[in-house]
Formats: C-alpha cells, structure tokens, sequence
C-alpha cells in the first residue's frame, strides 16, 4: 500500500513538473510575443511620427504659397471687386412648404412649380472693365 501511494506521488510529482514546464514554455512564448509586439509598436509610432513630419512640411503655408505662384494664375483680390448687398439679386420665393417633409420631391412631383420661379437678372457689372477708357481715348 506505501508502495502504491510512493508511485502516486511520484506520477503526481513528474505530471506537476511537465505542467510547471509547459507554462515556463508557454509564458516564455507570451513575453517573446509582447516585445516583438513593443517592436513593432515602436516602428508604427517612428512611422506615424515621420509621416507627421512630412504632413507638416506639405501642409507648409509658405510651399503651398510657391506652389500657387507656380501652378495657378491668381491674382490677388481687389477691393473693387466686391460689392454690395443692395445690388444682389432679390432671393426667389420659396416653392415649396418649409413643413415639405422632401421638397425635392415635390418639385419633382409638381415640375410646373419651376415654370413659375422667376430668374433673377444680375445689374451690370461694374469692375475694371467698366471704369476702362474707351478705345482711342487717352
């Protein structure tokens, strides 16, 4: 009987060993899984920060500036050609409800409301074209 529960233990002692050995295993695995994880954190945020840099550079105002200089034939505004509200054309009346629930499809449904809004007509314009001299005249 001392015999049989010697070899118990012993069998309880050896299965005790390999469970003690399959975690070692298993948490050595873990910790190697979680520094190549830290690694590649670390990569992503030097790329994102590099990517943060180069944004920054080519959201630069002053490259944008030479950029639009470069490539676009602005100019830069003029106080004259603004104007003012007096001479805006009247807003056309509303065709539909303001409670229409899909106003576009009212319209679509009653297309004779278009018939009835009118156009707008826009005064002449008044810019530099207009304060020009008259060909010949000095």
């Amino acid at each position: 009987m001392m015999r049989f529960l010697n070899i118990c233990v012993i069998a309880a002692l050896v299965l005790a060993a390999a469970d003690v050995y399959n975690i070692k295993f298993e948490s050595t695995r873990q910790a190697q899984r979680v520094a190549k994880l830290r690694q590649e954190i670390r990569r992503e945020h030097d790329v994102i920060a590099a990517l943060r840099a180069e944004w920054a550079r080519l959201d630069s105002p002053a490259r944008i500036q030479g950029l639009a200089r470069r490539h676009l034939a602005l100019q830069p505004i003029d106080a004259r050609q603004f104007d003012r509200f007096d001479h805006l054309p009247e807003r056309p009346p509303a065709l539909v409800p303001p409670n229409e629930p899909d106003p576009i499809g009212a319209v679509i449904a009653n297309p004779d409301l278009l018939d009835r809004m009118p156009t707008a007509s826009l005064p002449p314009t008044r810019g530099p074209q207009a304060n020009a001299n008259p060909p010949g005249a000095r």
